[in-house]
């Protein structure tokens, strides 16, 4: 089935899969694959260094999953409960009930403007709604960020109120945009605090609040990168598109901290002494 000659090792690494896959699929990303695997619909072997193993009914495994996802669009709860449902298993065929909840998942998920659906049509698609809410996206469990004021970022990061006053008109640190306040005063997140507590150990070890805007510009960049990769996995309007591009931007954010990390130990190199 796959490519690779028989003297080489006997599993694909996860960019040969793509290779193999894009040519009947081509906008599946390796992205893609590593969702479909945190959504526990493969599970390949890995390496002693951790690296994926993909063996041919991995493979198979795969083109089965995008095939009912691209012509009968069935969720990926469903093709799970397929794929995990002996003796049926990869090439059972799509039944009415697969099909019911596409509908039940479209539904949820994207619903129609009030004036482009019928009374009669509503009321059909209410007979279909099932009848225990599905589980919740796992994107969905984020709660509320926790708030502080102004005092309360002082006193927890230890800065000086000179220095926050610094970190504001730089736009490192910024209260929340829809203008929340206890007593009149101002609220921050969890990322403002974060930052605060940071800027706390640079200025331990002698660096400004002026520097760090450097990292604030390469990390606005490296954001607009990253979203030009997932906006057009969230204008799909797919059921899990969400968790895809969540997905896809939590291997984005590790790969670039990775990048930065190994750019900046190379960089300091000449400054270490041998180990």
């Amino acid at each position: 089935m796959n490519s690779r000659s028989t003297a080489e090792r006997p599993y694909l690494s996860i960019g040969e899969v793509l290779g193999l896959l894009l040519e009947e699929f081509p906008d599946v990303t390796i992205s893609k694959i590593r969702f479909l695997e945190s959504q526990g619909l493969i599970v390949p072997e890995r390496t002693a260094s951790g690296y994926r193993k993909f063996y041919d009914d991995d493979v198979e495994r795969l083109r089965f999953i995008l095939r009912e996802q691209r012509e009968n669009f069935l969720p990926l709860r469903v093709i799970k409960d397929r794929l995990d449902t002996p003796p049926h298993g990869v090439g059972r065929t799509s039944t009415e009930s697969d099909r019911e909840s596409v509908v039940e998942t479209v539904v949820e998920a994207a619903p129609a403007h009030p004036s482009t659906r019928s009374n009669k049509s509503a009321a059909v698609i209410t007979d279909k709604t099932p009848k225990r809410p599905a589980p919740p996206d796992p994107s969905d469990s984020i709660g509320r960020p926790a708030t502080y004021t102004r005092a309360e970022i002082l006193q927890t990061s230890g800065l000086d109120e000179a220095t926050l006053a610094e970190l504001e008109s730089f736009g490192l640190v910024t209260p929340r945009a829809d203008g929340r306040s206890v007593g009149g005063q101002p609220l921050f997140d969890e990322h403002d605090l974060a930052l605060a507590e940071v800027t706390r150990g640079f200025a331990d070890a002698g660096l400004d609040v002026r520097h760090l805007k450097a990292w604030k510009i390469a990390a606005e960049r490296e954001a607009g990168l990253f979203e030009q990769r997932v906006l057009p996995i969230l204008r799909r309007r797919a059921p899990d598109s969400r968790s895809e591009a969540n997905a896809l931007l939590d291997d984005l954010t590790e790969l670039g901290g990775r990048l930065r990390a190994i750019l900046l130990a190379r960089s300091l190199g000449s400054l270490r002494d041998p180990r």
